[in-house]
């Protein structure tokens, strides 16, 4: 029986596992040439989708990289092979291409199938470790994904060679998101439940108070009456709007401070007097995204919203920021 590491062997066999899919992963890159490109080209003409398959541990790799290609640009799902040999093979149609994964390149279920993915004239990708394989050989294209050794000590886990084959993967999404000209906000409209969605795709009128929400006041409103109406919004600020809802200026908590050092009479003050101009406000169809640069730019809590004639049709602060989960 081998004896337990001591706490510096344990930090070696991780350092060791770690350097040995390192390596893997940087070998991959010498090893681009035309046939990454074939396999690009091929997917990029696919008006289906990719349909990407695998047993085992190279099963598991495969669901990652479907999932990544299909959030980057590219319609994808996986494919048990096992599953496919009874009756899920009419999932994939002739405008499909079809990505298997195999370390050995000779797993039964994906060989099983093989004749009939042939028959069918769907493009067929591999990535393996093994060029000489069947599977590599059958292949359209082969990616050569092998290693020199498993991290494993054992050289028997598949742990280098899956983390090989899951970046090389990955590279395929990745240049298939350059030459389909992928953008943040299409990979948003992909992630709407996701911090990057809601801030690529969150607009400033969808997280606003408007209505009877907002707070606003005229400029010959007392600085009581301006109190009372920000207490009733509980906004920290209120506009202040001439006859036609246009933004003259706003008083915030901050101003409220300033003028309470300076003693004056909250009764008989007009708004007018006492209010920023020049504010900054925000127009609806922004992104509230920048809602949150502009605070943080001016380091204020909260923003009116006008339209293109300066009227105010809505204000916002930090909470209602982050209840929205912008920032």
């Amino acid at each position: 029986m081998t004896p337990p590491l001591d706490d510096s062997g344990v930090l070696e066999a991780g350092r060791r596992a770690l350097g040995i899919e390192a390596d893997a992963v940087a070998a991959l890159a010498t090893r681009l040439g035309p046939e990454f490109v074939q396999a690009c080209r091929l997917c990029l003409a696919c008006t289906g989708r990719i349909v990407v398959t695998g047993m085992g541990k190279s099963g598991h790799v495969a669901g990652k990289v479907a999932a990544t290609l299909a959030s980057t640009g590219s319609p994808a799902f996986f494919l048990h092979p096992a599953e496919a040999s009874h009756g899920d093979l009419g999932m994939i149609t002739r405008q499909d291409v079809v990505l298997a994964l195999s370390n050995s390149g000779e797993t039964n279920e994906l060989l099983t199938i093989l004749p009939l993915i042939k028959r069918m004239g769907v493009p067929l990708l591999a990535m393996t470790g093994r060029p000489g394989s069947t599977l590599a050989r059958e292949a359209d294209v082969h990616l050569d994904v092998s290693v020199p050794a498993e991290a494993c000590p054992l050289n028997l886990a598949p742990t280098a060679s899956t983390t090989a084959t899951l970046a090389m993967g990955d590279a395929l999404a990745v240049a298939l998101l350059d030459l389909r000209g992928f953008t943040s906000e299409d990979f948003a409209r992909s992630h709407p439940g996701g911090k990057l969605g809601r801030q690529l795709l969150l607009r400033v009128t969808d997280v606003m108070r408007s209505g009877t929400d907002l707070p606003m006041v005229g400029e010959a409103t007392t600085l009581s009456g301006g109190l009372l109406e920000m207490s009733r919004k509980g906004l920290g600020l209120t506009a202040i709007v001439d006859d036609d809802r246009r933004v003259l200026g706003v008083f915030t908590d901050g101003d409220l401070r300033r003028t309470l050092d300076g003693q004056l009479d909250v009764h008989h003050t007009p708004m007018s007097a006492v209010m920023t101009r020049n504010c900054k406000v925000i127009g609806p169809q922004e992104l509230a995204a920048e809602a949150v640069r502009l605070m943080e730019q001016y380091r204020i809590t909260g923003l009116l919203v006008v339209d293109g004639d300066g009227r105010l049709v809505g204000a916002l602060n930090v909470h209602d920021l982050l209840r929205a989960g912008v920032m």
